[in-house]
């Protein structure tokens, strides 16, 4: 949703956007005051009820582009009228890429004036006329009552609507699930794809689990993947019903795609691979009441900061503590967000007017950090994340989009299978560009920096056919009788018109924020940069211009580096900065930008041997 525009039902309305940062954000159920227009005061013309006095509650201006719209009514439009709005409608609907916002009762300039109960019906009727012109639904989101010049009771009414694009199955969108080991991640998944609480014991979470070590032990150490679908009207799909997941894509105009990540520090390798290379359009960060910030909590959170995805907050396992702790807890949260290397405002959800108010405000500003608090065993609040899924609009806008439509195609190589009748197929992310099924493309590099030809036999999303690939889509490519020897995760599957190259030396300009001896020349390293995750050598280091043989903390300087085994292709590394690590088991987690007060290494680390640091350019040999 656009920037610009302020919560309605979220407290005070503010021209100049989101909540000031630095506070804690308190979403207001419908029941409650309005707080918009300041302090109350006289008024110096109309109508005064009952001796209470207000100033006028506005929102921002309408803006031109974004997927939200003010009408102050719809009654009786003329046919000419009706296909004007009808056109609209359409173009709210490719802005917010199948989703719009209506909201009924708000002029142009934002001034809230609500409407009379019978004009609100007459003007929702011609809202559900317009949605069935365009084949999308209209869902009722929320509903509230204004108090300024009018003795009678007035409302305004927020309305989602949603329409899959034509050219595209379901709107998708793709969150990774973060937190530290026995956080209750898997547990909450299960729940939510499986639509059965957890018994208390975990059997919740094992039809997540791949491997029998993990049945086992009960941690996740791998990435697996889990759906959940809501259709037009907002209503969950998932499996309690004994679906398929080809039915569910069928059922569902919105699917949620969740990446299960490991939560044990030994496999933090694992969840940096997949939050890199999958390219989540938010994380979700579960903390367990009971323990707090604890483990790699802090390290996850790190990840999230570090590569600018946007995250909310889940406080789990409520049903095991007193209220007094899950407090705590959330207070504990509060303070991390408010620091000067977060940077978040804080907003806890507390009703289903709140979810609401947290999906919105999420999508208009990145300091926005929702928390819930529920539990996967009573079920308590669980329902507040659902609402707040269903209503969370593509953080990505229409024209970002197209941009990236537009260019060559290129292909993440993450995943390789041999499937029996199929053949090789290979599983990743789009990063560019449109594929088809029967495209020629070229994959590499390989050892030796060759890109040998192959051809795209089918494509499956969710495990449903699909011929079209669109850029960020993430997907399966069946290849036929490809060699699957030849392949290996990293490579990339590129338009032959791209001409693709290769490089084996780059530089960087870095900060070195911690390690626990001197960084000097020759420290061979492990470089996690999107799916690729290779040891590469230091080669030089500048720093302030001199040539340097070693440099300490806290300090700008420009590295040279060159991989050790297999080149790389440059384009890759300029899309994801991410620091660097020695390959001991886990990298950092600090921010790619610092500011001077939040540059420190993370409390949790005690290890010796390991380096962390962060690119901040790039140049190619």
């Amino acid at each position: 949703m656009d920037s610009r525009v302020s919560e309605l039902f979220g407290g005070c309305c503010r021209p100049g956007g989101g909540p000031a940062v630095g506070g804690t954000l308190k979403a207001r159920g419908a029941g409650g005051s309005s707080g918009c227009g300041g302090p109350k005061g006289k008024k110096k013309n109309g109508r005064n009820r009952g001796g209470k006095a207000n100033n006028p509650p506005y929102l921002p201006p309408e803006a031109e582009d974004g997927n939200i719209e003010y009408k102050l009514k719809l009654v009786n439009p003329s046919q000419y009228r009706f296909e004007h709005l009808v056109t609209q409608m359409k173009w709210r609907l490719q802005e917010g890429r199948g989703e719009a916002v209506y909201q009924i009762g708000v002029e142009d300039n934002g001034l809230l004036v609500g409407l009379a109960e019978e004009e609100m019906r007459a003007s929702l009727k011609t809202l559900h006329r317009m949605a069935e012109k365009v084949g999308a639904d209209i869902t009722v989101l929320r509903e509230r009552e204004v108090d300024y010049d009018s003795d009678m009771p007035r409302k305004i009414t927020e309305v989602l609507v949603r329409k899959v694009p034509d050219n595209q199955q379901f709107l998708d969108l793709r969150v990774a699930v973060l937190g530290n080991v026995d956080s209750g991640k898997s547990t909450l998944l299960g729940v939510l794809t499986q639509g059965e609480l957890d018994n208390g014991r975990g059997r919740a979470r094992l039809n997540l689990f791949r491997h029998l070590h993990e049945i086992q032990s009960g941690r996740t150490s791998s990435i697996s993947f889990e759906i959940l679908g809501f259709n037009s009207k907002g209503e969950v799909v998932n499996y309690s019903d004994s679906r398929t997941a080809e039915e569910i894509c069928e059922s569902s105009s919105k699917m949620i795609t969740f990446i299960d990540l490991a939560g044990h520090h030994k496999y933090l390798h694992t969840t940096i691979f997949g939050l890199t290379s999958y390219c989540p359009d938010c994380a979700l960060l579960l903390v367990s009441a009971n323990t707090g910030i604890a483990g790699t909590t802090r390290e996850h959170l790190g990840l999230a900061l570090a590569l600018k995805v946007p995250f909310f907050i889940v406080v789990s396992k409520v049903d095991l503590c007193a209220k007094t702790t899950v407090e705590r807890t959330v207070r504990q949260l509060e303070r991390v967000l408010k620091q000067p290397g977060c940077h978040k405002v804080p907003m806890l959800v507390t009703s289903e007017d709140d979810a609401v108010t947290a999906a919105q405000q999420f999508a208009q500003s990145p300091n926005v950090t929702p928390i819930f608090t529920l539990s996967s065993v009573s079920g308590e609040s669980l329902d507040l994340l659902k609402v707040f899924l269903n209503i969370l609009p593509p953080l990505t806008n229409s024209k970002e989009q197209e941009e990236l439509m537009q260019q060559l195609t290129e292909f993440q190589v993450d995943e390789i299978y041999t499937v029996p009748e199929v053949g090789t197929v290979v599983g990743g992310t789009l990063s560019s560009g449109i594929c088809r099924e029967g495209d020629q493309l070229v994959v590499g590099p390989t050892d030796d920096g060759c890109f040998l030809e192959l051809r795209v036999c089918s494509i499956q999303r969710n495990r449903s056919a699909c011929r079209v690939l669109r850029a960020g889509q993430a997907a399966t490519l069946a290849l036929g009788d490809f060699d699957r020897a030849l392949l290996r995760k990293g490579m990339v599957m590129v338009s032959p018109e791209m001409n693709p190259t290769i490089c084996s030396v780059f530089e960087a300009e870095i900060v070195l924020l911690f390690h626990a001896t001197t960084f000097r020349r020759g420290f061979q390293v492990t470089v996690h940069v999107g799916n690729v995750r290779q040891t590469a050598v230091v080669e030089k280091i500048h720093a302030k211009g001199l040539r340097k043989r070693h440099c300490r903390l806290q300090t700008w300087l420009a590295i040279g580096i060159f991989w050790i085994s297999i080149p790389q292709t440059p384009w890759r590394i300029l899309i994801y900065r991410i620091w660097v690590s020695t390959g001991e088991r886990e990298a950092g987690t600090i921010p790619e930008k610092f500011p001077s007060d939040a540059a420190a290494p993370p409390q949790n680390h005690t290890e010796t041997g390991k380096i962390m640091f962060v690119f901040k350019d790039f140049s190619f040999k």
